[in-house]
């Protein structure tokens, strides 16, 4: 199944650049042709980022990456008074 997010998350990120680059270069007169065109490179760049972080997050899930360091909350963590 990563094997297959991995394909997906190349394939996706090659059309986000392939559509975007067809979506600047297109002839301004023709909108319908770069609006598509920046639609599909929408689509290949959030499918892109969905696949990536889905990687991330088994990668570290699985132990093959080391988690980000993140802050712990504290319990004693808490707004006294006013804020400004």
């Amino acid at each position: 199944m990563t094997k297959l997010i991995a394909i997906a998350n190349v394939v996706a990120w090659s059309g986000f650049w392939a559509f975007g680059y067809l979506a600047l270069t297109a002839d301004i007169n023709d909108t319908v042709q770069m609006v598509t065109a920046l639609v599909l490179a929408a689509i290949g760049g959030g499918l892109g980022m969905l696949a990536y972080f889905w990687l991330v997050r088994h990668s570290e899930a699985t132990g093959y990456a080391r988690p980000a360091n993140r802050a712990v909350k504290r319990e004693d963590d808490q707004i006294q008074g006013e804020v400004i």
